[in-house]
């Protein structure tokens, strides 16, 4: 069965480059067809991997992956909801290793942190009724038999008490098989939801719900209503339509005052069961209703449901439920789902090295993560009618900017732009872009306008897709422009952090962000980066269409140049004399009148870099790197190529960091100056640092220090294993990072430029919309001691050993080859051992260094001796032919990637 959904723009404007806009119609199909004789790429992807943390055992401090069975993009994710004990952890997805089942639930997100949203729409199976309190799961959670076991789009888990449930879905339907070892009970909470252990005021509550009962109790249908969260959501509604393949023996609806799901007995709430075939929580507008519920008992051991979801209507929720699993046969279900996610997803990047299946379960495991959400709602928004593609759960643009959003746009180019008109269109709408979003309310903005960076980086690299580049340019200057209402947040109580740019004002006034403002320091770099990509588009609507679209009402000469010293104000708090660990200059907050504050240091975080910080979620030293678009001017200020090369080189010492940054301490994953992971207890992310260890490009011959940096990282904080994540996976964000590293590019967002670092794979095929194809080859030559077919990357508790050496910007240069040919190369003695100060230990008996470096690359059958690419070299597909070897080389000796946001104040 094939459904879409088409909608249509036509802007006939032009790219940043020469194209030129064009009609584009976007199918969205609930079925795939399979492809006889394709690899199944299923088999590599690890459903479990990032749901462990640093505490084996424990989500503490991991990737908060969701588990269970969901198809790309999916609006239902099926999958258990368990208890959390762990301090300072959260069941954000649902699945905790060590919690106790209290219901399936068909709606989740995965990877996020903040206060945990959605986990509705639920049954629980029950063994026995005895002591059973349906208001209280305290009294039938279930601890679990053994592990869980889960594939793509299937999931099994097997009770202690001997009820065994298995899973699968469809885009909108779950399917939930029951074997009963004897009585069969399945209960259905509506105000079942997934409560925060911490409380505060990113809590999720239920508040209002209805369920009606028919065909003897075959079929139910209804709705809840639900608040709070991470985006503190007034209020969202979900509806749902369930059919079980049997009559129950016995049916009956419940309702009781509001309790907390997992603290109910301080109210000592009891139910009141009714023989009624509908029961309500109060009127659907009432926000603080009775729970209600429904309790089924079965003759038969075995019981199987399906349950469509819709968020317009009861009505919808039924018709998804027909149409999409019409049948009750899970393994079709299961098959559909396979084959959907490889040919929407797992196909678009593959390859014939099949020989490491750890790298191979890294990699596909990473490109599932990233197609998990945002979440596809097309067709269902509730707020306003619509033709453009509708999209949810944004978490959150601030995470996925600088990788995930540059990989789909590169081979899913017609799901990136369904993305950004979503995007657009809630602005129409709602006066601005998310950042965060999720149930259908913009929310949790942890920095600048970062949808301004998603639209830019697209917008410059030609994306079509019926994207109105008008509108996207209008949302986009509203970000600039118009400062959002103070929400005074319990969070935040300085600006806004619903959406918007709520520093805006001192950003208008000043040129930076004063400390009146939270996040002053890292609010001013990514309000320059914000500014700069307002600019890329604006340069072309101004140079080629002001009299067209604006007729002359805007000066388009005096805002390029107020945004040229916009996206240059980062250099306002640069501080010149600020010392920290024997290196001089970063960025320090500076006051109105020009004050500093004494107090500061680089090295440390005020507030443990939360949200009242002056940096959030980094370090100052982190974010002092991160001004992608005028890494001119920083090296500059750092004091040139090599002293910038040392202070790079620092980030990577072990000791760096003193104490924990965020609340709790260390995380377990490392104490040097980058730190990609889990920071402290409440487990943040550290997306600031992204580029870092790939800014060695921007200094001449220095490119096989990314490439050592490179998989120093991905070695030390990645693993195949259950805890292979450093820190909650950000929507796919984190996992993105690691496969562009594997890929041997990384996208310099807001530019038409990659960064180039290594391949890990011989070859791989990348698909770049339109029927082209991206090859990438490798070939290895020198000493191939560690070979690809015995080559194995760390296991999860191997550890990167490093020489500790001084903080000092003194630095002891290594002398790689140099390289100006490929017959040079070629004709060398590649026997040197590779450059590092540092011991990698090694799965293998050898322990001679696998052959990372460039020794020479073609692009598109041409020499090459640049460290990056623009995207014009590879819009259309292309090759990239790398030669590696274990000895670092000065290939790149050609022009260094540019810094098109140069100013010199």
């Amino acid at each position: 069965m094939l459904k879409s959904v088409s909608a249509k723009a036509n802007c006939n404007i032009p790219f940043y480059s020469t194209s030129i806009f064009c009609t584009f119609s976007i199918l969205i199909s609930y079925f795939s067809i399979q492809v006889v004789g394709a690899t199944d790429w299923t088999q590599y992807v690890k459903p479990f991997l990032g749901t462990e943390g640093t505490r084996p055992g424990t989500a503490f401090n991991g990737g908060n992956i969701f588990p269970g069975a969901v198809l790309p993009f999916g609006s239902v994710k099926l999958g258990p909801d368990t208890t959390c004990y762990t301090p300072f952890t959260e069941a954000n997805a649902g699945y905790t290793p060590d919690g106790n089942v209290t219901g399936f639930s068909l709606t989740h997100v995965s990877g996020t942190g903040g206060g945990p949203v959605y986990g509705v729409v639920s049954q629980m199976p029950l063994f026995s009724l005895e002591n059973v309190n349906v208001l209280d799961n305290m009294t039938y959670m279930v601890p679990r038999q053994g592990f869980d076991v889960a594939s793509v789009g299937y999931y099994k888990s097997t009770f202690r008490n001997g009820i065994v449930t298995e899973l699968s879905a469809t885009r909108n339907v779950g399917l939930l098989q029951y074997s009963f070892p004897a009585e069969s009970h399945i209960l259905v909470d509506v105000s079942h939801y997934l409560p925060t252990t911490e409380g505060g005021y990113q809590s999720q509550f239920y508040a209002n719900g209805k369920i009606s009962i028919s065909d003897d109790g075959r079929t139910y249908q209804g709705y809840g209503i639900y608040k709070g969260a991470f985006s503190e959501i007034p209020s969202y509604q979900v509806y749902f339509c369930g059919e079980f393949d049997s009559t129950p023996t016995e049916k009956k609806l419940f309702s009781g005052i509001y309790t907390d799901p997992y603290y109910p007995s301080e109210l000592k709430a009891q139910p009141e069961f009714s023989d009624m075939t509908s029961i309500s929580g109060g009127p659907s507008n009432y926000l603080f209703g009775k729970r209600v519920g429904a309790l089924f008992t079965f003759g038969t051991k075995n019981v199987k449901s399906k349950v469509g979801i819709s968020w317009v209507s009861e009505e919808m929720a039924c018709r998804f439920k027909q149409n999409e699993i019409p049948d009750w046969d899970l393994n079709a279900v299961v098959k559909n789902a396979q084959n959907v996610w490889n040919d929407e997803v797992l196909s678009k990047i593959t390859t014939t090295d099949l020989s490491n299946r750890t790298r191979l379960e890294m990699f596909y495991t990473g490109l599932y993560h990233t197609s998990l959400m945002p979440t596809d709602k097309t067709g269902q928004n509730p707020h306003w009618e619509t033709t453009e593609p509708t999209y949810d759960d944004y978490y959150t643009f601030w995470d996925t900017f600088r990788c995930l959003n540059s990989l789909m746009l590169l081979i899913m180019p017609d799901r990136a732009a369904g993305i950004i008109r979503s995007t657009i269109d809630i602005w129409r709408n709602e006066r601005f872009m998310p950042d965060g979003r999720s149930g259908f309310y913009n929310g949790q903005v942890q920095g600048g306008s970062n949808a301004d960076n998603v639209l830019a980086d697209a917008f410059v690299k030609g994306l079509d897709g019926g994207i109105n580049w008008k509108d996207g340019f209008a949302a986009m200057k509203t970000n600039a422009e118009l400062t959002p209402y103070n929400t005074n947040d319990a969070g935040d109580p300085t600006s806004s952090v619903k959406e918007g740019r709520g520093a805006l004002p001192d950003w208008l006034k000043y040129g930076w962000v004063t400390p009146r403002f939270s996040r002053s320091v890292s609010r001013t770099v990514e309000y320059s980066l914000n500014d700069f990509s307002v600019a890329q588009v604006a340069k072309v609507f101004y140079v080629y269409f002001h009299p067209l679209i604006y007729q002359g009402n805007l000066d388009e000469y005096f805002l390029l140049t107020s945004l040229n010293l916009a996206f240059s104000g980062w250099q306002y708090i640069w501080q010149h004399d600020l010392k920290s660990l024997n290196f001089t200059g970063f960025l320090a907050p500076l006051f109105a009148d020009g004050a500093r504050d004494p107090k500061y240091s680089p090295a440390g975080c005020d507030g443990g870099c939360e949200a009242v910080s002056y940096t959030y979620e980094a370090l100052p030293w982190e974010y002092s790197w991160t001004v992608p678009h005028d890494m001119e001017t920083l090296i500059s200020f750092m004091g040139g190529p090599n002293t910038t090369e040392s202070r790079l080189d620092a980030m990577f010492i072990p000791g760096g960091r003193t104490g924990g940054v965020g609340i709790g301490g260390n995380n377990g994953v490392g104490d040097s100056l980058y730190n990609p992971g889990a920071y402290g207890s409440h487990a943040v992310r550290n997306e600031p640092s992204f580029s870092t260890p790939l800014l060695y490009n921007y200094l001449q011959g220095r490119q096989y220090k990314s490439v050592l940096r490179s998989r120093q990282v991905v070695n030390t904080y990645y693993s195949s294993g259950l805890s292979g994540l450093p820190g909650n996976s950000d929507s796919g964000a984190i996992d993105s990072w690691m496969m562009w590293q594997m890929i041997g590019l990384y996208p310099v967002v807001t530019q038409p430029v990659y960064l180039i670092i290594a391949p890990w794979f011989n070859d791989i095929n990348m698909t770049v919309g339109n029927g082209k194809f991206l090859s990438i080859k490798s070939t290895v030559i020198g000493n191939q001691a560690l070979s690809t077919t015995n080559s194995q990357i760390l296991s999860s508790n191997s550890v990167m050993r490093f020489r500790r050496s001084p903080l000092t910007p003194h630095h002891e240069e290594p002398t790689p080859q140099d390289s100006n040919s490929e017959s040079e190369v070629s004709s060398k003695d590649n026997t040197t051992t590779p450059i590092g100060s540092f011991d990698i230990p090694s799965n293998s008996s050898q322990s001679i260094a696998e052959p990372w470096y460039v020794q020479s690359l073609r692009v598109n059958g041409q020499p090459w001796n640049r460290s990056w690419l623009s995207h014009d070299d590879i819009r259309n597909g292309g090759t990239l032919e790398f030669v590696l070897g274990p000895v670092p080389t000065k290939w790149d000796t050609g022009p260094l990637p540019p810094s098109p946001g140069h100013v010199v104040r």
